[in-house]
């Protein structure tokens, strides 16, 4: 587990989130509002987090995370997005 700091950065140098926390912040790049996170609103994640190669990034966390094949991330499918964010947004989700 991620030892963490008050600012909620853990000492690997990552975002420290809860899942709640998590899910909330995905939804801030739901631009269309209908619940689910396309392939160009996780592309908006990933950018936003300093990452390069977004459009690979993205379509590589669409790819792992979706379950049914729907081309988009539903609330369903939000903690499959788990790993892709260690690895990729730099983001730690603490399991409370």
């Amino acid at each position: 587990m991620a030892i963490k700091t008050n600012k909620g950065i853990s000492m690997d140098g990552k975002r420290t989130m809860t899942m709640d926390e998590f899910k909330q912040w995905l939804k801030r790049f739901d631009a269309n509002k209908d619940g689910r996170i396309s392939k160009e609103e996780l592309r908006s994640t990933v950018y936003e987090t300093g990452e390069r190669c977004g459009r690979w990034k993205s379509w590589c966390g669409i790819r792992s995370a979706d379950a049914d094949g729907s081309a988009f991330i539903d609330k369903n499918e939000i903690t499959n997005l788990v790993d892709f964010a260690n690895k990729y947004l730099g983001v730690r989700i603490l399991h409370v």
